[in-house]
């Protein structure tokens, strides 16, 4: 049953992620966040394209759905240490103070 919950929520934030090419055609929203470099060995900085707001909420989520970095505060220009992150891919979700997604993607951290 955990196998399942965990293959379950990956492919629930794995639909929802975009790549870093987001909206190359034009239809989806623009892009809010830039993030590089991807992949990444030990630090990641997500720089803020758009409509910047200090009460955004990042957080970062491991393959299997677990959070495993939350940052409040943010500054238009964060920068993410990843020495505790392991080798892998990982999801991230830009919210706004209600709690709704503004901007989501994927990165690769490769060590």
């Amino acid at each position: 049953m955990k196998i399942f919950y965990a293959l379950s929520t990956f492919l629930l934030l794995t639909l929802q992620a975009k790549s870093q090419d987001r909206n190359p055609g034009g239809d989806s929203a623009p892009t809010v966040v830039k993030f590089y470099p991807n992949p990444a060995t030990s630090v990641i900085t997500f720089d803020f394209q758009r409509g910047y707001d200090k009460n955004y909420n990042l957080q970062i989520f491991n393959l299997i759905g677990k959070k495993v970095e939350e940052i409040t505060n943010i500054t238009p220009k964060t920068t993410v240490n990843l020495n505790d992150f392991y080798r892998g891919i990982y999801i991230f979700q830009l919210k706004d103070k209600n709690g709704k997604v503004i901007d989501s993607g994927k990165f690769q951290v490769s060590k």
